[in-house]
């Protein structure tokens, strides 16, 4: 194998190392959206809207709720973020380093799922 591909294997490794190291810190996660609307809003104050068999349901939350459950909604994002990431250099892994059929013509980035 090339220096030049054993350095881009090897720089592929450390970065998901680092990314798998992301994944061990994040804290509780939740999906959906949390919203502040302040008092006198004409309902809940601090309501929580997510998806549940596609039907959005809406529960009120109080402050501390709210405080905690939008921490977990960030840590989610960051979580499915990370995942992308990962999944990007998985694929980049695999087809730089197996070998794959015959091709006429070469497979672009996006084919590939690397952009």
């Amino acid at each position: 194998m090339p220096a030049s591909k054993t350095s881009a294997s090897a720089a592929r490794q450390k970065q998901y190392a680092r990314l798998r190291a992301q994944l061990a810190h994040i804290g509780w996660i939740s999906q959906g959206y949390v919203q502040d609307r302040g008092p006198g809003a004409g309902g809940a104050c601090y309501p929580w809207t997510r998806k549940v068999k596609g039907k959005t349901v809406c529960v009120a939350l109080s402050k501390e709720q709210y405080d905690w459950l939008k921490q977990a909604i960030a840590n989610w994002r960051t979580l499915q973020k990370t995942l992308r990431q990962m999944q990007r250099l998985s694929r980049e892994e695999l087809f730089a380093s197996i070998p794959g059929p015959r091709r006429r013509k070469k497979l672009n980035k996006q084919v590939l799922g690397l952009v």
